[in-house]
């Protein structure tokens, strides 16, 4: 790799650790090294896309599925998953934009169907408070979001609005429905007249019958290719269908790098939108994730002189990353079909920019107050126990409920150990990484009251005596 300044990048030859590679000669290397790190984190296929100003480069390797032999190319098409928020988030910025809905304003202002607490910036930061993993199938009928939205009315409230991060899938799933009652039409016809249209997105699709139309990737778990392709409509805003090649969304991400101004000088959000998206509304708590959530962005570093911001998403076997690097013109797209992809995502984007190392456990490291962390702790879509054994070890236990059952996501237990203060490691990796859990809060009686992992699970029972030995 080389350390110099890229031609047209407008980034200088040093900075401060950054490391620039010319982009040229990494798209050599990614041709040659694409494929061995397919075979090396046993992902069927992947296509990635880097631009820096006005160079792209692209390379696919692998298979769309391991069913068919179809191989990967790069005008294949991957689903997003969750990074369809930050498009989501676009969409209502547009409406700001336009005068049209007040970002403090109540949420239900502009949703009828919304009748809980919150503010439409609240939830485009995922602070809103309400069980945020809801994945109820409402048809898939144009009224669908309608249909989905009125049913949250029931759903817990976890915390009050404001008081902390905690992801939300339904929170967008609100947004979506905000754009089809201020816009008047679907939210997918929103989507392709307001974004795919002016940023030339042509290999998008916004639900499978789009998506046959073109060469489609299919997830993979635990190696073999899924049963379904995609999850409800309903879900649509917070990432459950949209699928794209790589240089499609890398177009979408060079519109926000360029402040809101499409390839063809197009104006598609305002400067003063696309800044706001990135600016710090809330802080995540110590999970080797991003520093800060904006409006839709995760920031993952949010200094003044050294910020990178993006998006990951997952849905049934396949993910998505999308990176922006300011300091270095650069977007990056990596979508994928399986197996661990984060080990991949991690040694592309390091040829470009200095990464932290990823946490390692200590299986000596034990919980000095074990007791506080020992519960039950539920959502809809898991339940997990925390234990301690007659040893004073940590172990965790969750268990698939609902939809993440139905789509056969395997029982996970580990050991955890310490990390940084109420922040546990797992000693078993997951998905190829160990990822911190922290116990936030006190239920009064000592004890966490939440285990946070991007989402806050309340205690919901408390532990009876010792378990596993």
């Amino acid at each position: 790799m080389l350390d110099r300044k890229i031609r047209g990048s407008g980034a200088p030859d040093d900075l401060g650790g950054v490391r620039v590679a010319a982009l040229g000669e990494v798209g050599e290397w990614l041709k040659r090294r694409l494929p061995e790190l397919l075979g090396e984190h046993d992902v069927p296929g992947a296509v990635v896309a880097i631009g820096i100003g006005d160079e792209v480069v692209e390379a696919a390797a692998g298979l769309l599925s391991r069913t068919t032999g179809v191989g990967v190319t790069t005008d294949s098409i991957f689903q997003i998953g969750s990074v369809t928020k930050v498009l989501t988030a676009t969409l209502v910025m547009q409406f700001v934009d336009e005068g049209k809905v007040e970002l403090d304003a109540p949420a239900g202002r502009y949703v009828p169907e919304f009748g809980r607490e919150g503010t439409v910036r609240q939830l485009l930061c995922h602070v809103a408070g309400f069980e945020g993993d809801i994945f109820t199938d409402t048809g898939k009928g144009d009224d669908c979001l309608a249909k989905f939205v009125a049913l949250l009315d029931e759903v817990p409230q976890v915390f009050g609005p404001g008081e902390m991060f905690s992801y939300n899938n339904a929170g967008f799933c609100v947004l979506g429905r905000l754009v089809e009652s201020v816009r008047g039409r679907p939210f997918d016809e929103c989507l392709r007249e307001h974004l795919f249209g002016p940023l030339g997105m042509t290999h998008a699709a916004n639900d499978p019958y789009e998506a046959v139309l073109h060469r489609v990737a299919v997830g993979h778990i635990a190696g073999e290719p899924t049963p379904v392709w995609a999850l409800a409509r309903s879900n649509a805003p917070a990432g459950s269908m949209l699928a794209m090649r790589a240089r499609d969304l890398l177009a979408f991400g060079r519109m926000h790098l360029a402040g809101g101004v499409a390839a063809d000088g197009a104006r598609v959000l305002s400067r003063a939108g696309v800044e706001a998206m990135r600016e710090v509304q809330v802080r995540q708590p110590d999970l080797w994730q991003g520093e800060a959530w904006g409006l839709g962005w995760e920031l993952f570093e949010s200094s003044a002189d050294r910020a990178v911001f993006g998006h990951d998403g997952n849905t049934i076997g396949q993910s998505a990353f999308l990176r922006v690097v300011p300091e270095l013109d650069l977007v990056l797209v990596v979508l994928t079909n399986g197996g661990s992809p984060k080990l991949i995502f991690r040694e592309i984007f390091g040829r470009f920019h200095d990464l932290p190392e990823a946490p390692v456990p200590d299986p000596q490291a034990r919980p000095t107050r074990p007791e506080r962390y020992a519960g039950v702790y539920e959502s809809s879509t898991g339940r997990t126990t925390v234990s301690v054994d007659g040893e004073g070890r940590v172990w965790l236990d969750r268990v698939p409920l609902g939809v993440t059952a139905e789509l056969d996501e395997v029982p996970y237990r580990s050991e955890l150990v310490a990390w940084r203060g109420d922040s546990l490691i797992p000693l078993e990796p997951e998905g190829g990484a160990h990822a911190p859990v922290a116990f936030l809060g006190d239920d009064g009686e000592g004890r966490a009251l939440y285990l946070h992992t991007g989402r806050a699970d309340r205690r919901s029972v408390r532990p009876h005596g010792q378990a596993r030995d």
